[in-house]
């Protein structure tokens, strides 16, 4: 590995765990239930019966980690391996591709793939604002779209089974929203 994965993060998980907190919780957890930060109230649970980073809300009961309310959660690849898929994708010119970190990481296609979307869904704009708001014009474009290969099944004329795709284009900022 290149000089960039020696830091601990990419090799223990403990590590890995403990730099994802930093960022997301940065003046310490918040539960993702019911947003109750008060340290006197959100406690780490401690013993050998409970696995690492698990955390205990007095409010509202609930139990929680760090990946809860992520792209994440409920994911059972290891927090080093989504370091590395994420460092690889962001460092690279063109990204990196499903393929690429299936080899890398010595996961499946499948899991790859799945990384892959986890990933870009986390850089997507949450609330853009709206379109044509620097004086450029926005386009609209619209189609409709059908498997008319001969195979495919109830193949019928007409629009009203196809789905509709529309397009819009801002001129002066090129953002696209489907």
């Amino acid at each position: 590995m290149t000089a960039a994965f020696q830091d601990p993060m990419f090799h223990d998980e403990d590590k890995a765990r403990e730099a994802l907190e930093a960022i997301l919780w940065p003046d310490g957890p918040i539960c993702p239930h019911c947003g109750c930060s008060d340290p006197a109230r959100v406690a780490k649970v401690a013993g050998t019966g409970h696995r690492p980073g698990l955390y205990y809300c007095n409010d509202c009961k609930g139990q929680f980690t760090v990946t809860v309310g992520t792209v994440l959660e409920r994911s059972k690849v290891p927090l080093t391996k989504w370091w590395i898929a994420a460092r690889m994708m962001n460092s690279g010119k063109n990204g990196a591709s499903a393929h690429e970190i299936h080899r890398t990481l010595g996961v499946t296609y499948k899991t790859a793939w799945f990384m892959m979307h986890r990933l870009r869904e986390a850089m997507a704009v949450l609330n853009p604002g709206p379109m044509g708001t620097l004086g450029g014009a926005v386009q609209a474009d619209e189609t409709y779209h059908l498997n008319t290969s001969k195979r495919a099944k109830g193949y019928k004329k007409g629009h009203s089974h196809k789905a509709k795709i529309v397009a819009l284009i801002d001129e002066h900022t090129k953002t696209v929203r489907k």
